[in-house]
């Protein structure tokens, strides 16, 4: 018998108020593993893959703290603003959902705040604003997808802001990426880890899910981090390692002197086609290539081209490259439906993804290239391709984007000097 025919069983036995109260009792549900840690943590990092139930851990975890009088002044900090809207508060997951009717916060929107009846409050945060955490004081905080916020600050703030009360903590829920902040925490005494796989909840996940994601990554290196949550190292070979990235990170640019955003298109944009890559990169008057912006992801034509024209406006950029080889006078054609006065460079790839690769790893080693803020997906790409198998469309468009700044004049004598030292 597993655990929910025992619970089914358990409510049928129970009378009316007892079962209404056991719908309620988020510890009746959960799965062990989903249950808070003993002792006197001050940070609870749960590392689970995708479909586990971290954002149902997050919220009930919030929700039995301030039932209980513990947490009164709570942040929820997410990635993006829209990520802590959707998922933290209003998801099937978040706060709003998973709260009885009688014990249900109000939420003001425009205020980003939740309230409960008790005097509690929650106040929405975006980790893409790191600022916003100087200053306010908590004593509970609720950090989602941690792995994917841009600035390692935001979390230094709100640490520095969780000191209110006698018992201050945090739940950190995220899938786990090699990120050294991670990595900090980890080895962190007084952070209580627990690890959770995407198997674990199968008899809550749709089979359509389980055919389509799982079947599909499972014994993959991408389904060894976003199914079984492990933390996954530099791979052997790959041109980019993390310190490498690390080292070259920084919070903001300086002054620019030239702008570029660089696409890789996909032949399809069905469920299975690869992604666009959308990167955009800067060269400072300083002499160093900075990447500022990776919009890349799953589009249709015509959403990739509005997508790359966007952030070719909010940048100021002064010039679009583009790979012809997918798609030839295609790729100019769709750009110039959305904007025909766009500036664009159609570039033809005469060698291969490594050799093209080669010369940007090299300016990273030294130290030419600097990354502002943190693109998770982006660099989990760079650090995990060898020069075999997939294609890197994110890694693509990074290395044309920065040829493009630092290569350009000399490119060709460049490129077939690494050529030439491949063999």
């Amino acid at each position: 018998m597993d655990a929910v025919e025992a619970a089914r069983l358990a409510l049928d036995d129970a009378s009316a108020d007892i079962a209404a109260d056991l719908c309620e009792d988020w510890r009746f549900w959960a799965r062990p593993s989903q249950w808070p840690p003993e002792g006197a943590w001050r940070v609870w990092l749960l590392l689970a893959g995708r479909g586990f139930g971290k954002t149902r851990c997050g919220a009930e975890f919030v929700r039995a703290r301030v039932a209980a009088g513990h947490a009164k002044r709570v942040a929820l900090v997410a990635p993006t603003a829209a990520d802590a809207r959707d998922v933290m508060v209003e998801g099937e997951s978040g706060l709003l959902n998973i709260s009885p009717d009688d014990a249900r916060p109000l939420y003001e929107p425009s205020k980003r705040r939740l309230s409960w009846a008790n005097g509690a409050v929650a106040t929405l945060f975006s980790a893409d604003e790191p600022d916003r955490l100087r200053g306010p004081q908590f004593d509970l905080a609720w950090c989602d997808e941690l792995a994917a916020w841009r600035y390692d600050e935001a979390w230094t703030n709100l640490m520095l802001g969780l000191r209110l009360g006698d018992d201050p903590r945090a739940v950190v829920t995220t899938t786990p990426k090699p990120r050294r902040l991670l990595r900090e925490l980890i080895a962190d005494p007084n952070v209580a880890v627990t690890r959770g796989t995407t198997y674990e909840n199968a008899n809550n996940l749709a089979p359509a899910f389980l055919d389509a994601i799982v079947k599909r990554y499972e014994g993959t290196r991408i389904g060894r981090q976003e199914l079984d949550a492990e933390l996954l190292e530099d791979a052997e070979g790959a041109l980019w390692t993390r310190s490498m990235i690390e080292a070259a990170r920084v919070v903001a640019a300086p002054s620019l002197k030239r702008i570029v955003v660089a696409i890789d298109p996909a032949v399809s944009s069905g469920d299975g086609a690869d992604e666009t890559g959308i990167v955009a990169a800067g060269l400072g008057h300083d002499g160093f290539a900075y990447v500022l912006a990776d919009r890349s992801g799953r589009m249709r034509p015509h959403e990739w081209a509005s997508r790359a024209i966007e952030i070719y406006r909010v940048l100021g950029a002064d010039r679009i490259v583009a790979e012809k080889n997918q798609g030839g006078d295609l790729v100019e054609a769709t750009l110039r439906v959305v904007d025909p006065s766009v500036s664009y460079k159609g570039v033809h790839a005469t060698h291969g993804k490594l050799v093209r690769a080669e010369p940007i790893a090299a300016l990273y080693e030294q130290g030419r290239v600097r990354h502002v803020g943190a693109y998770p997906a982006l660099e989990d790409q760079m650090c995990a391709w060898t020069g075999e198998g997939g294609s890197p469309d994110r890694l693509d468009a990074l290395v044309w984007a920065i040829s493009e700044l630092m290569l350009a004049p000399q490119g060709a004598a460049i490129i077939d000097y690494y050529r030439h030292l491949a063999g």
